[in-house]
């Protein structure tokens, strides 16, 4: 499976953004400062938004999801039960994992936003999409739910995921690091190997590779090994 950007570009008056890229299966990890353009580009890739030129081709790719930022934009259904329906999936199961067991008949507006991203993101964990691309999913979370939704999207590197995000701590496993610099996208490679290229690294990952460890990736686990090689 791939997903090629070739070319594209999206222009709002002055503003401008522009990427190139092939996303092969694994987790790829964008990141960029606030207005750099990574959610008009997150929904360019899922195909709910059209560039202004270039072109997209999905290559063996035949379902795919966008992960909003905000979990409401997603509700279709008046109860979770019927939500869980409209994404193909038995609503007992992606409330179990969500933590909301016997819930099945409540309101999804009547959860609380963090409530809401849980169960949505158990939702689209467990369909099989060829890719899906996650926009900010650890927003509405506190850290503990943070933690357990980055351990769920790492398990999901055998399609293609591109997660969004400006999540400075609690990130999943990750295999290919991007960044939006200056409304364009760059690829750094592959991790560990990308991140000294990494720009809007979070200040532990730069204070590490300013000490010259390089961890062996962007999980909490990781970053702890690596700040304990540090002390050592």
């Amino acid at each position: 499976m791939k997903l090629i950007l070739d070319g594209i570009t999206v222009a709002r008056g002055e503003w401008r953004c522009s990427a190139d890229g092939t996303f092969l299966p694994g987790i790829h990890l964008v990141t960029g400062r606030v207005g750099s353009g990574k959610t008009t580009l997150a929904r360019i890739m899922a195909g709910v938004l059209n560039p202004l030129s270039g072109q997209i081709l999905r290559e063996g790719i035949s379902s795919c999801m966008l992960c909003q930022q905000f979990p409401e934009y997603h509700v279709t259904g008046p109860t979770l039960a019927k939500e869980a329906e409209s994404y193909g999936i038995v609503a007992e199961k992606a409330l179990d994992m969500a933590g909301l067991t016997g819930r099945e008949e409540e309101d999804p507006f009547r959860l609380s936003r963090g409530e809401l991203r849980r169960f949505q993101i158990a939702c689209l964990s467990l369909r099989d999409w060829d890719l899906i691309v996650f926009d900010e999913p650890f927003s509405a979370l506190d850290c503990k739910e943070k933690q357990k939704e980055r351990r769920r999207i790492s398990t999901l590197s055998s399609r293609i995921v591109i997660v969004f995000t400006h999540e400075q701590r609690y990130l999943p496993k990750t295999d290919y690091l991007w960044e939006m610099r200056d409304g364009v996208l760059s690829y750094l490679g592959t991790v560990p190997e990308a991140l000294p290229f990494w720009e809007t690294a979070p200040v532990h990952v730069r204070m590490l590779l300013e000490k010259g460890i390089i961890p062996a990736n962007l999980t909490e686990e990781d970053l702890l090994e690596g700040l304990c090689r540090m002390q050592g």
